[in-house]
């Protein structure tokens, strides 16, 4: 994918790997951080996210296994973003779920955290959010 190397791929590759055991955890805990760093987003979905902490968690799945494919994953971020700007997704949430992922991953991988692997994942994540805030914006045009 553009902007990353080769190596930030597979450390992402690893760390996810990593996370794939306690995704049910890590869910619980990106999205408890979600609504404590803005307790208004939590207007956004429905009272049980039982349903949205899995659909997140394949998500991201698909995202790290097809990071070396964009002609796959490019469009499916792109659908991605033109979904959330009808569920009322705006560009500033954006950061904040980038706090809550980097915090979750930071937590869930503990030592296996370091400055690579948040670099990595701030450029993956950067790229999907730029990509998915330009399709709901085109989408709303």
């Amino acid at each position: 994918m553009a902007g990353l190397t080769d190596d930030q791929i597979k450390l992402v590759k690893a760390n996810w790997a990593a996370v794939k055991p306690i995704k049910e955890t890590a869910a619980d805990l990106f999205y408890d951080k979600l609504f404590e760093l803005d307790p208004k987003i939590r207007e956004l979905f429905s009272e049980d996210i039982s349903i949205q902490k899995k659909a997140l968690m394949a998500t991201i799945s698909f995202a790290v296994a097809t990071l070396n494919h964009p002609d796959k994953l490019v469009p499916a971020v792109q659908d991605l973003g033109k979904r959330h700007g009808k569920y009322g997704v705006t560009s500033a949430h954006y950061g904040t779920v980038a706090q809550a992922l980097l915090w979750t991953l930071e937590q869930g991988l503990g030592e296996a955290w370091s400055p690579e692997a948040k670099t990595a994942w701030t450029e993956v994540y950067g790229i999907l959010s730029s990509t998915m805030i330009d399709s709901a914006a085109e989408e709303a045009a």
